[in-house]
């Protein structure tokens, strides 16, 4: 019996785009809807990316490995899945804060001083807090940051995914 041969890059590059433009998707709807500064939000997109984490790699192990996929394998396609998903969704944000919604950073900037105001800090470290996030808070350093971020979430997802996906044959043969 032949062996086929996969390519883990372009399957996780297909399935990176996918679950890339539903993750903009969503922003785009939540956005419209006026919530995208909300918390929950953002809890819903670490859902999605398990969800997308799950079915592609189900997708790629029986429909691409035959059935059959170690946990290290499955670790590695979960990574770059999200990877490249964070790299579409880091280039919709980037738009999104430069030409969507430019006031957007002023919006979160704002949230973030009643948020320390709630705690109770004195205006003085207030200042200094919001000042400092302000220099991290441009587009490209943002998508710079955001990128990296989004796939160690993807890495750490795939670290408890991989678990539960993986499907080893009991026979010793099989090989990476």
């Amino acid at each position: 019996m032949e062996e086929k041969k996969t390519n883990v890059w372009k399957s996780a590059l297909n399935w990176g785009l996918s679950i890339g433009i539903i993750l903009v998707i969503y922003s785009v709807i939540m956005y419209f809807l006026g919530l995208s500064l909300e918390k929950w939000v953002g809890w819903v997109s670490y859902l999605i990316m398990i969800a997308g984490i799950i079915y592609s790699t189900i997708n790629y192990r029986d429909k691409e490995l035959g059935g059959y996929i170690k946990y290290g394998q499955a670790l590695g396609f979960g990574t770059l899945v999200i990877l490249f998903a964070g790299i579409i969704s880091s280039i919709y944000t980037y738009f999104q804060m430069t030409f969507i919604d430019p006031d957007m950073i002023s919006k979160i900037l704002e949230m973030t001083e009643e948020q320390l105001i709630t705690q109770g800090l004195p205006d003085d470290q207030i200042e200094m807090a919001i000042e400092m996030q302000k220099k991290f808070m441009k587009p490209g350093i943002m998508v710079a940051i955001a990128i990296p971020s989004i796939a160690f979430m993807g890495f750490l997802f795939s670290l408890i995914t991989s678990i539960f996906l993986k499907k080893e044959p009991k026979d010793a043969s099989f090989s990476e």
